[in-house]
């Protein structure tokens, strides 16, 4: 059924629902790819939410997934909603305390698992295996010759509860409702022009709300999604040419890591590609000048989104047509409100946000949701951006990320920036270290380009020539690749942890 007629999220691609074209290669086994038409993969949602109707489950239910990237993943998501049932989706990377956590948080009713994760579980609830085990996904689908009757959602029925990474406490259930996420992806295909001739790549893990709009989006659109199970740099670029991908998606680190196949790179044909997105941190110049060189046909555009607030909130393309700032995260979406507070001045503050797909709440949390959601729908993101005067707006840091340094306040993201000028530079991350005269100093870890040079000297006097003297990093340390958390953002707060080590080791410094 349409989603315009059901409202429900799960029908987001019910126009193309009886198509013979394809609409997922899933690449969980990479030696054995799969295709999926969307009337194939239809019917297997309708197959799941026939499986859970029979099973017992009732619209609100909970029901977890904790698996990497595969087609069943996607199959229980959509069939799910259809039934009215909530899909909980599970970092595969948490520890186990933390896995079972969300599961009796969400209270969750039955778990559709990898059958490795299955042995991490030590809970009373149902696991239906995506593997071998005793109780086999393909059993649990029931198959008919009939559509399969969505559940029509109201104002504030759920649709989703991701849960937040939880790297200041315990993750939290993020609640978006059906009619707000249908209302968004509407928005995004609209306004970032993504078509039905598209082939989009996705290797960001699925429990990352920034993937699954990837996929809702190119599916709602009628294109095809590449799924991978997860990231690897060679064998995405050589997805590249054999399935002719328009659109890559990815984060600054993947996109590091994929330029540094040039060899393979050099090889490949990488002229089909149009559009590359990336999200979950700023990308420095250094890496842009690299990917319009390798990609001098694609768009290169920068990503903003917040899992609360739907999670995407702007648009690459502005309405007078003016040309976008490269650095630029975007436009307001049509519909979409935005206000700066507690800056320096209206062009500069912290983000608060309302629209349709802004979350109803935390789930079970009245005081964070009070906390972060006023009364009449507006959200503070706790991110700090600037707009300039065409009303293109850019990231500038997490307010949760700032340090203060002998009296200083520091923002990470702007000592990265200033060190990404450097040529030589391809990425920077900078994360406090403690310190007994001054509370904290900073720390900088370093991947550099391709035949440089560079050492930690180096590094110090160009940050004291470009920037405050408080504000220069006190150590340097050179890495081939930046950390990433589950949510294949940049771990910072392993760095941090990292930092505290060298610092105590006696690596502190003025």
């Amino acid at each position: 059924m349409n989603p315009s007629v059901s409202g429900n999220l799960g029908d987001v691609f019910a126009e193309h629902a009886d198509s013979d074209s394809v609409a997922i290669v899933d690449l969980y086994n990479p030696t054995k790819p799969c295709e999926y038409t969307f009337r194939e993969f239809n019917g297997n949602c309708d197959a799941v939410a026939n499986g859970l109707i029979v099973a017992g489950l009732e619209p609100g239910d909970r029901i977890g997934i904790l698996a990497l990237n595969r087609v069943e993943f996607l199959e229980v998501l959509f069939g799910a909603m259809r039934a009215g049932c909530v899909p909980v989706m599970i970092n595969v990377k948490l520890p186990a305390e933390t896995a079972e956590y969300i599961i009796s948080d969400a209270e969750v009713k039955i778990i559709f698992a990898d059958a490795d994760q299955i042995a991490r579980m030590n809970n009373s609830t149902r696991v239906v295996s995506f593997g071998e085990g005793d109780d086999p996904f393909d059993r649990f689908k029931i198959f008919s010759n009939e559509a399969f009757p969505s559940f029509f959602p109201g104002k504030g029925d759920i649709a989703e509860q991701p849960y937040t990474s939880g790297s200041t406490g315990r993750p939290k259930g993020v609640l978006l409702d059906h009619l707000g996420q249908v209302w968004m992806i509407d928005k995004i295909v609209k306004s970032r022009d993504i078509r039905g001739d598209d082939c989009s790549v996705i290797s960001a893990p699925l429990y990352h709300k920034n993937a699954l709009l990837a996929v809702k989006s190119a599916l709602s659109a009628g294109g095809r999604i590449v799924l991978f199970s997860r990231f690897d740099a060679s064998e995405y670029i050589r997805a590249i040419e054999r399935y002719r991908l328009t659109m890559l998606t990815g984060v600054p680190t993947m996109y590091a890591l994929i330029l540094q196949e040039e060899d393979l790179l050099n090889r490949t044909d990488l002229s089909s590609v149009r559009n590359c997105s990336m999200g979950s941190a700023p990308a420095s110049d250094n890496l842009l000048d690299t990917l319009a060189t390798r990609f001098p046909d694609a768009k290169l555009n920068l990503n903003y989104g917040i899992t609360e607030g739907g999670p995407i909130l702007f648009s690459w393309t502005h309405p007078d047509g003016l040309p976008r700032p490269r650095t630029s995260v975007g436009f307001p979406i049509e519909g979409v409100e935005i206000k700066l507070i507690d800056g320096p001045n209206e062009s500069e503050g912290v983000l608060c946000v309302k629209s349709p797909g802004v979350m109803e709440g935390y789930h079970n949390l009245p005081e964070a949701t009070e906390s972060v959601l006023s009364s009449d729908g507006w959200l503070n993101t706790g991110d700090i951006l600037r707009c300039d005067e065409n009303g293109w707006y850019f990231f500038v840091d997490r307010a949760d990320d700032m340090f203060v340094c002998a009296g200083e306040n520091i923002y990470p993201g702007d000592v990265e920036s200033m060190l990404e000028r450097n040529e030589e530079v391809m990425q920077a991350v900078v994360v406090p270290a403690p310190n007994t005269l001054k509370a904290h100093v900073p720390f900088a870890w370093i991947v550099k380009r391709e035949g440089s040079s560079l050492d930690e000297q180096a590094v110090k006097e160009y940050a004291l020539e470009n920037g405050p003297v408080y504000a220069h990093p006190r150590r340097v340390f050179f890495v081939d690749a930046l950390p990433l958390s589950g949510t294949n953002k940049i771990d910072r707060r392993a760095l941090e942890a990292e930092a505290v080590k060298k610092a105590r080791e006696g690596g502190g410094a003025d």
